[in-house]
């Protein structure tokens, strides 16, 4: 029978009961892989390749996803439909790979809401994992972890008990800085405008400067 995964384990709870025996539903509890907290996770000399590693906290998950595929041929990744729910689908499908290669297939469904209709009818649409989504997904991350990794520390020694630097905050922090420098540097000169209206003897056009 299918392996269904979804992030949750409430959601998991509630989503057997709409599929029934047929289906093992279990929960990945959000996102399986992350990038290591050292300096080249994402090389950005090699078309920013990125390394990743199962959080340590995740392999029970990982592990009770594979012994359950052990039995069953086809893995069903029902994470939310958002942006970081493909990455967590395609995260699971990588970390996954080595159950995966034996005649088993991969299928994504989605489903805006947690109802029997919304499930059942979701099961007749599967498809394949998001690629564009997670591209951009993996645009996000690389952000998060070279602007945090970079500034952060900077951070830390300069307000001791701060959090770490984001790629958001951080950008309109620079953008706010550099405003407010162009405000200080800025010196009022008096100027003028001046019009006239010319006119030359004998001419019939007016000419204006």
């Amino acid at each position: 029978m299918p392996v269904v995964v979804v992030e949750s384990p409430a959601k998991a709870k509630t989503i057997n009961k709409y599929l029934g025996p047929d289906f093992t539903v279990l929960a990945s509890y959000g996102h399986v892989r992350d990038l290591p907290p050292k300096d080249g996770s994402v090389d950005t000399d090699n078309g920013f390749a990125m390394q990743w590693e199962v959080a340590a906290d995740s392999r029970k998950h990982i592990k009770a996803i594979t012994d359950a595929l052990k039995t069953d041929d086809t893995l069903i990744l029902a994470t939310d439909p958002d942006r970081e729910g493909e990455a967590i689908s395609w995260h699971l499908q990588e970390a996954l790979a080595s159950s995966l290669k034996k005649g088993k297939t991969v299928a994504r469904v989605t489903f805006n809401a947690i109802t029997k209709d919304a499930v059942t009818e979701a099961m007749k649409h599967p498809r394949q994992v998001d690629l564009p989504l997670v591209e951009a997904y993996l645009a996000r991350r690389a952000l998060d972890y070279l602007v945090g990794f970079t500034l952060s520390p900077v951070l830390w020694r300069k307000l001791p008990g701060a959090k770490s630097a984001g790629r958001v905050q951080s950008v309109c922090l620079r953008l706010i800085v550099e405003r407010e420098q162009e405000i200080d540097a800025f010196r009022p000169q008096e100027y003028w405008t001046v019009k006239a209206v010319l006119q030359t003897r004998g001419a019939r056009n007016t000419r204006r400067c």
